[in-house]
């Protein structure tokens, strides 16, 4: 074989061949072993891909994404995660050490059995006054409002609602003057 036979052989055939050569010649190892561990992380995506509860998993996300995005409220979970990392920004120790002993402070009071009881007895008494208010007739009008104004137990209950205001509001100022 002549060189010049040689030289034409070496050289590459069609665009193909040389975009294959050129490729060759420009990578180096490390772009290697990066491609490479690329392929064999994508062919273990595809490989979780072929096993059924994965399958599963991934098409009932995509439907519901899907779904989610067709009524809008794809937008509002993204307007809710970014509200939350802004809480999360802003948030200094102090008013999460604050918020804690806030929330403390809540259960504390709510786990107590006094505070059960109160929901008890509020709730049986609020279902006891519906029944007998439903049994009762009302002739309405102004007499009739005067007429039940006029009776000591209607006195009692407007007397004890106005006490439990006031004490109320009275216990709230002293709370905000000690704080």
């Amino acid at each position: 074989m002549s060189a010049d036979a040689v030289a034409l052989r070496n050289e590459p055939e069609s665009e193909t061949e040389r975009l294959v050569q050129a490729m060759r010649d420009a990578l180096t190892d490390s772009m290697v072993e990066r491609l490479s561990t690329a392929g064999a992380n994508a062919l273990e995506v595809l490989d979780r891909l072929n096993d059924d509860e994965t399958r599963d998993a991934l098409h009932t996300v995509l439907d519901n994404v899907t779904e989610m995005n067709r009524v809008g409220s794809l937008q509002t979970l993204f307007d809710v995660v970014a509200l939350v990392h802004a809480t999360r920004s802003a948030s200094t120790d102090s008013m999460v050490e604050r918020l804690s002993t806030f929330v403390e402070h809540m259960v504390s009071n709510i786990g107590s059995e006094d505070f059960a009881t109160l929901c008890n007895n509020a709730q049986t008494a609020l279902e006891e006054a519906a029944d007998d208010a439903a049994k009762k007739t009302h002739s309405g009008g102004f007499f009739s409002t005067l007429s039940m104004l006029s009776k000591p137990e209607t006195q009692r209950s407007l007397q004890f609602l106005l006490d439990f205001g006031a004490k109320l509001h009275q216990r709230s100022a002293t709370q905000s003057q000690s704080d």
